[in-house]
């Protein structure tokens, strides 16, 4: 069912969580850390790592493509990965999603034992897809994901209905079609229905320990 890959020179074990916006991926996240204990478990969004934006001017960044891979700061965002799975610490941008800028803030994070890394589009990037232990999709209808996105949006990042249905239409539905769904394959698992398949979870939370209990963690 898994094929996770051991690497014995890490320290660390890195879990990626994908799936199309509002598919549940921070649920399924929160959830293997309730049953592992915060201590031991950091969770790292991709969504941290979007560019900085803060140049452009605002009538551009309504029609920006923020679902395209090249949105993200890859070569930060591997660098962070490596330094976490070899036992080290980061800062971690604080990214403000409302005016869609790194707002010179940051989040210390490590040294943990595991990380769990989800975003839409973590399973796309080779290189991430190799740090990996466990691949996970979470895969949730689309009406139910622009639903959980039209709340969130309007209610945490100051948008109005008309501006998340734009995006979503222009860009967003698209992206995920050509980047996020083919990422499935990839996975080791997929969740149904968001992150609340609490068998899933404890499946993931059972493989979890016997990586742990393989590498004397």
């Amino acid at each position: 069912m898994y094929s996770a890959n051991i690497n014995p020179n890490k320290k660390g074990i890195l879990i990626g969580i994908a799936g199309g916006t509002g598919s549940g991926k921070t649920t399924a996240a929160k959830n293997i850390l309730r049953g592992l204990g915060s201590k031991d478990v950091a969770i790292v969004t991709q969504d941290s790592y979007y560019f900085d934006l803060s140049d452009l001017p605002q009538s551009n960044l309504r029609h920006h493509n923020f679902d395209h891979p090249d949105a993200i700061d890859r070569t930060l965002l591997f660098d962070h990965m490596r330094t976490l799975l070899s036992g080290g610490m980061v800062d971690q941008h604080i990214y403000d999603y409302s005016e869609h800028c790194r707002t010179g803030e940051f989040r210390s994070v490590g040294p943990h034992t595991i990380i769990v890394l989800e975003g839409i589009l973590v399973l796309y990037y080779p290189e991430l897809r190799e740090m990996m232990d466990i691949k996970v999709f979470v895969d949730t209808d689309d009406d139910i994901r622009l639903m959980r996105r039209l709340r969130r949006d309007i209610q945490e990042r100051g948008r109005t209905m008309e501006m998340v249905l734009e995006q979503y239409m222009e860009t967003v539905r698209l992206m995920h079609e050509q980047f996020v769904i083919p990422t499935k394959r990839y996975a080791d698992i997929i969740i149904p229905e968001g992150g609340k398949k609490l068998v899933a979870i404890d499946l993931l939370r059972t493989k979890i320990k016997q990586l742990l209990q393989e590498r004397g963690l």
